[in-house]
């Protein structure tokens, strides 16, 4: 069974909608074969990312950049699984209150040193989630999941 790591740092409302769009879509009933593990960003292993298909990375924008808990995540697992996770699919949503360049900046830069791949579209929201921005984690979660579903047939 494929295994999708869900990595995120949720500490707001905005942030905690958009997770639960995630995941939502992630678990949708139609998606077989694929376990779908969650981890607070400060709790994530790297032995969670060595035993995980996939990933889907949640964060807030602090100060034009990921959260302390994100980076943390990288620091502790980039160079235990640098090796083992190259080609790895990957997507990845940011919230912020009007800003997410340097979030997604950073994701773009950590991820790609690790080699992974980016299997979906980020989903980048500023303010209040609106509707579509719910429906897009919803299909982030839904596709990242998919994917694995796909890659396990």
């Amino acid at each position: 069974m494929a295994t999708l790591l869900i990595v995120h740092h949720t500490p707001s409302p905005n942030c905690q909608t958009l997770f639960e769009a995630v995941v939502s879509g992630a678990t949708d009933p139609d998606i077989e074969g694929v376990r779908v593990v969650r981890r607070a960003a400060l709790a994530a292993t790297a032995s969670d990312v060595l035993d995980a298909d996939g990933y889907l990375l949640g964060t807030p924008a602090n100060l034009g950049y990921v959260s302390g808990a994100l980076k943390h995540f990288f620091d502790q697992v980039y160079y235990p699984c640098l090796d083992s996770t190259r080609g790895r699919p990957f997507g990845y949503y940011v919230h912020g209150g009007n800003d997410v360049t340097g979030a997604v900046r950073a994701i773009e830069s950590i991820t790609t040193g690790l080699g992974w791949r980016r299997a979906a579209e980020a989903v980048t929201v500023t303010g209040e989630p609106r509707k579509d921005d719910v429906e897009a984690c919803w299909e982030l979660g839904a596709t990242l999941a998919a994917g694995l579903m796909d890659e396990g047939r």
